[in-house]
């Protein structure tokens, strides 16, 4: 079986491949997301948990701005340029996956204050919340467009398969 390139790249070098650009994001955004909800549950915007949740935040669009300050260059921009890309479906699943950059780099942001400072407390953390919500959706659309067979999908004008 053919695996697209995101698939390729968490089984390569295994175990870290795994672990460096799947399981650490994906732990980070399921932490915030489980202490995002105690939070608004609780309406507890203070405190430890609050704390913790800011310091996943902020490692987590740090970390994953990294990835992608790694991956586009290395991966993203030769595959279209030389035009190696495994179907469309190769496509989504890596596009997906690099957008999650646009969700948890602002989430960093937002923590460590430096945008949406005017903001109400209770606006940030709506914010906050649709943003790893956002991370989430985009990361689960290139894990299951990942695990898809590209030779299943079809070709695509201009690639090879």
């Amino acid at each position: 079986m053919n695996m697209t390139h995101y698939m390729s790249l968490l089984a390569d070098n295994q175990p870290w491949n795994l672990i460096l650009f799947m399981a650490i994001p994906v732990i980070f955004a399921e932490t915030i997301t489980v202490t995002e909800f105690i939070i608004l549950f609780t309406k507890n915007l203070k405190g430890p948990l609050r704390a913790f949740n800011r310091i996943c935040s902020i490692l987590a669009g740090l970390y994953f701005t990294g990835v992608f300050l790694y991956l586009f260059p290395t991966a993203f921009v030769p595959l279209t340029a030389n035009g190696e890309w495994h179907t469309w479906v190769d496509v989504v699943a890596v596009g997906f996956y690099l957008s999650g950059v646009l969700f948890l780099l602002p989430l960093a942001l937002l923590d460590l204050g430096l945008i949406a400072r005017s903001r109400s407390e209770e606006s940030k953390l709506k914010l906050h919340f649709l943003l790893i919500s956002g991370f989430l959706v985009v990361a689960h659309v290139a894990m299951i467009f990942g695990m898809i067979n590209p030779e299943i999908m079809g070709g695509m004008a201009g690639m090879n398969h």
